[in-house]
């Protein structure tokens, strides 16, 4: 039993670095693999983990910015999220979809699905053409921490 409860808490781990923001699928999967898991695995994982915030920012980010702009103590850190996030926005502006897809694919700090989420709430993309395009960058993404965490702990 205890050993169904620790691997069931390490995956669980994994899931939740992965849906958190910065550390994203970019720590959960050389966390998981650090654990013993096979890269595979904590890569699926990581996957499903840093997708699960995303509908819920595609859908709602903005009417909540909206709410949030109206008091004062919250007005200064959306105008600043969203400077911060329009500004890494440029190519996907220009691109749309693919420029979403390039910049949630490349795996480095504060380029994956949440400021991807928020870039393509923010420019109103189409829910379906940023989830995919969110979800196929974040898979690219995936095979290349999978890679790294695989050459790293030597499996």
């Amino acid at each position: 039993m205890t050993n169904i409860i620790k691997f069931l808490s390490d995956e669980i781990m994994v899931i939740l670095i992965a849906a958190m923001p910065v550390l994203e699928l970019r720590g959960a999967i050389p966390f998981g693999v650090s654990l013993g898991m096979h890269p595979l695995h904590a890569m699926i994982l990581g996957i499903l983990g840093s997708m699960l915030p995303v509908p819920f920012l595609l859908l709602f980010l903005k009417p909540v910015f909206r709410e949030m702009r109206k008091h004062r103590l919250f007005k200064r850190f959306v105008e600043w999220v969203t400077h911060r996030t329009m500004r890494k926005a440029t190519n996907i502006k220009k691109y749309s979809a693919l420029g979403l897809l390039i910049f949630v694919a490349v795996p480095l700090p504060t380029t994956g699905v949440w400021t991807g989420s928020i870039a393509a709430a923010l420019l109103d993309m189409r829910f379906r053409t940023a989830f995919f395009a969110i979800f196929a960058g974040n898979c690219i993404a995936a095979l290349i921490m999978m890679a790294l965490s695989h050459a790293a702990f030597g499996f």
